[in-house]
């Protein structure tokens, strides 16, 4: 696999390390191996010039002079390199995932979906720019550029919410990309309308049901006029 260079700066120190790339992200998304992941147990000011750091600036930096554990940190807390093909690959994924989200919840002017196909022509001629965030919050301004080359809209619902107040903040971050309003109950439930493609609302509920053990109240309000 890829070896590539994870890197954290400490205290206006910079600390970099080699590592596997597929074994690094691992460890970054908190599954992985630092074993296997840290290609060679040595911590560097300057990888390129070889310049490993001294342990003085460890001990300073990370309270150990243990590479592995050093590594963890770095890997966790830094940057980690990524080859152009791995990039490329990424973006091509995301582009997949992106597509396929406005297949299944935008129509064209007769409410027919557009093929995937006509979606990816439609988005090169729009340049529309997709980023590494999730799929799902990037499809309203996707949508919105979409416009400018074809006839296109969302199929959304708009469904009002009662989130009781202790779960009001972890279903917060879940409802932003959603959210039309929101109002602070008297008794510290969060009230909002959210406004939310259909094809998404299955695995909206599922994760916000999640998150609430089913303690929420909804209710579909109509569309706006």
């Amino acid at each position: 696999m890829a070896k590539v260079t994870a890197r954290l700066k400490v205290k206006g120190k910079e600390f970099e390390i080699h590592v596997d790339l597929d074994e690094a992200l691992k460890v970054k998304a908190g599954k992985g191996d630092i074993m296997a992941a840290l290609d060679v147990p040595k911590v560097y000011v300057d990888i390129k010039k070889g310049h490993i750091a001294p342990q003085n600036d460890l001990v300073e930096a990370f309270g150990t002079t243990d590479a592995y554990l050093i590594a963890q940190q770095i890997i966790t807390k830094g940057e980690v390199q990524k080859t152009q093909e791995f990039r490329d690959a990424e973006r091509d994924a995301r582009i997949k995932q992106v597509t396929a989200l406005i297949i299944k919840n935008a129509v064209d002017q007769h409410g027919r979906p557009y093929t995937e196909e006509r979606i990816k022509r439609a988005m090169e001629e729009a340049h529309a720019f997709i980023d590494m965030r999730p799929a799902e919050q990037q499809i309203t301004s996707i949508i919105e550029k979409l416009k400018t080359v074809i006839p296109i809209k969302l199929e959304t619902k708009r469904i009002k919410l009662i989130i009781p107040a202790q779960y009001s903040g972890q279903a917060y971050g879940l409802l932003k990309e959603y959210k039309e309003s929101e109002e602070w109950l008297a008794n510290g439930s969060l009230q909002a309308v959210i406004a939310i493609p259909a094809g998404m609302q299955l695995d909206f509920y599922d994760k916000l049901n999640s998150i609430t053990h089913g303690a929420v109240q909804s209710e579909e309000l109509p569309e706006k006029s």
